[in-house]
């Protein structure tokens, strides 16, 4: 079972392998919005691009980038990713809010 490191909030979690990255962020009360993202999101479907997160540690656990994630993250760094269309397969820490 894959543990997610979260290293802002010095916060870990055990999950399934293929839980979805950002349904375990938010159902461990971890806070993944900038204020607009708050208001705004899209609710998972990879629409607005407001759950990007950071990750530090363990990107080969991790699915491969989407489509909408390419579209949406093409000016950002690669390990860079949208919490809502990545599944955790393995050990990671991820940087909130970058």
């Amino acid at each position: 079972m894959p543990n997610i490191k979260y290293v802002n909030e010095d916060k870990e979690i055990v999950v399934a392998d293929g839980a979805n990255l950002r349904l375990k962020t938010l159902e461990n009360n971890i806070d993944l919005y900038k204020f607009v993202g708050k208001m705004m999101n899209c609710g998972g479907y990879g629409q607005c691009g407001t759950c990007v997160v950071e990750i530090v540690e363990g990107m080969e656990n991790l699915s491969p980038r989407t489509p909408v994630e390419n579209q949406k993250l093409k000016k950002k760094p690669e390990n860079y990713r949208l919490a809502c269309q990545t599944l955790v397969n393995g050990p990671v820490s991820v940087k909130t809010k970058p």
